[in-house]
Parts: C-alpha cells; structure tokens; sequence
C-alpha cells in the first residue's frame, strides 16, 4: 500500500531537522528528501519555519518523516547569508507582518541596517513594525534620536512603537499589533526579541542573554528559528539575531522603487532610467536638497547602489 503524504507546518528549523506540526496538531520530526539538495537551490535554508510542507510518515521507532513537497509560499524574508557566500538565507516564509527590534545602543542599530531589512520586507509587500526597544535605558540623546527615526520611518508608512520587556511600557500595545497575526521577530542579538516576545507571553519563558560588557554586543541566545502560537491568537516566530544585513537577491535598477519616498518621485526624474547618483535634473537629489527626504535614507541607497552588500550594527 502506497504511503499518503501527511500536510503540515514546519515550526522549528534546526537546519538538518523540521519540527512540523501536522493538521491533526501533532509534532512530527522530519528530515528533507535528498531531492531537494540537487535542484541547484540557492537558499542556505530550503525550507523555513513558516514553510506549509507535505511529508512521508515514517515507519521507523521515532516516528521521524522525510519532507518531499514544499508548497508554494506566499512570501518570505531573505537575506545575504555570509560575506563569503552567494548563497541567501529565509528568515521567515508565510508571515502577516515582520517586527524589527531596533536599539539605539547596548547594541547599537544603524539606519543602514534597518534600511536593507525594510527592501527585503517590502520586496514581498510584507508590512514591517519597528519597535524601539530597551526605553528603559534610553538616555536624553537616545530619546531624541528615537523621535527623529519615529518620524523618519512613520513618514514612508512603518508603525512605530517604543517599548521596554523590563517595566512593560508599549507591551500591550505589541500584543495587540501581533494579535491574530503571523509574525517574525528580528534584530541584532542583544536587542531584546525573545524578552519582548517573553513580556507579550509570559508562559512561552524563551531563553535570554545579555549584552557583553567587552564589546556592546549581544549574545547569541535563540539558536534555530522557532514558531510560537500565541494566547490570544496568532503566532509569532522567533528567529536568531543578525549580526549583519545583505541584500543580494534584487537588481540594483529595481532598489529605488523600494525606497517608497523615491518611488514617489520617479515620474519627476528627467530621465525615465534615473539612477538618482549622478543625472541632471533628478527630482530624487532635489528632494534630498529641501530635506524632503531623509540623508541617512540617501546614504543607504548609495551604499547599496555601490555593491556595499552589508551594513554591520555598528557603522
């Protein structure tokens, strides 16, 4: 008798096993189908926590399953694996929103940073929420610094929340912009996501980390991606820190139409293939100019449109 394939959704990647809940609610361990590793995939990661997969029951004591069909996605988050590697690496696959856990110090989160993470999220129209973190170690110059990146950021159409997981300031507030959603949690280790997601869930009790007095940096404490159900509805990933965002996955003609306060302004380029570096009459500059749009936003195109693939935490 022919073995049905079972439907499921992977929750936990440990990059040689998925944890794949199955329709029926239970936990499967699977491994992938040999298959998959000679279709010249470019993906560090096949398969994603997010990913709806098909799998083949084992018949063996532990039950384990060999994944043989990944179902189409609906989107996903991707990024540049290595500096050394051409290869990429999905976040997350299947999401409603993705939340950016920034910090304007201990460890500190560039503009650039938060710039690739934001092309990558809006190369699949995935909405992105960033949440300041840490606000109850936020010193005068940190509070202004969050204000000026709150307007920056709202005015190109992100939610912006200020949050602290120690006395639950914006808690409930999170907890409502993630309920009845799937999310992904990203940021720099050290940034506060598994406490925040700790705060917004108590009984989920993630294991956190702190901040290496040596270098301002945080350490590693989620290991493997890992999808959480929520309490009051939805579910929300948790995913290792990133030390470093690289985008090498979209054309550098198609990196301006990312940035939505360029796109707005394309039909006002003289030429139609504007680059926005170095072409008479770009309505791009001149809005760069009158401070309509924003230096640091500028700087970040730049750096991208040079082939500087990455933007590290500290710049």
């Amino acid at each position: 008798m022919a073995v049905i394939n079972q439907k499921g959704l992977v929750i936990k990647s440990t990059g040689k096993w998925y944890i794949v809940r199955t329709n029926m609610g239970n936990d499967v361990r699977c491994s992938l189908a040999g298959k998959f590793r000679t279709q010249g995939l470019r993906s560090t990661n096949p398969i994603a926590v997010g990913d709806r997969i098909q799998f083949k029951p084992g018949n063996d004591a532990e039950g384990n399953g060999t994944i043989v069909v990944i179902e189409e996605r609906k989107n996903h988050i991707v990024r540049k694996a290595t500096r050394l590697s051409s290869s990429s690496h999905v976040l997350a696959a299947n999401i409603d929103q993705a939340i950016l856990v920034v910090t304007p110090s201990q460890p500190r989160t560039s503009t650039g940073f938060i710039d690739r993470f934001l092309i990558s999220a809006n190369a699949f129209d995935i909405p992105v929420v960033i949440i300041f973190n840490k606000s109850d170690l936020y010193t005068l110059d940190d509070n202004n610094t969050i204000a000026t990146l709150t307007t920056l950021y709202q005015k190109i159409g992100h939610s912006c929340l200020v949050t602290s997981a120690l006395t639950g300031y914006g808690i409930n507030e999170l907890r409502s912009i993630m309920q009845d959603k799937v999310s992904m949690i990203a940021g720099h280790s050290g940034a506060g996501k598994s406490a925040l997601i700790n705060a917004v869930e108590p009984g989920l009790r993630i294991r956190t980390g702190d901040i290496s007095d040596a270098n301002q940096k945080g350490r590693h404490t989620t290991t493997f991606a890992e999808m959480h159900p929520l309490s009051a509805g939805g579910f929300i990933t948790d995913t290792p820190g990133i030390k470093e965002f690289g985008i090498n996955s979209i054309e550098k003609r198609e990196i301006a139409g990312y940035f939505p306060e360029f796109f707005a302004l394309l039909h006002k380029c003289k030429y139609f293939n504007c680059s926005h570096i170095h072409e008479p009459g770009c309505a791009v500059k001149s809005a760069l100019e009158t401070g309509e749009i924003s230096p640091s936003r500028y700087r970040s195109y730049l750096s991208i449109m040079n082939g500087e693939e990455f933007e590290e935490e500290h710049d």
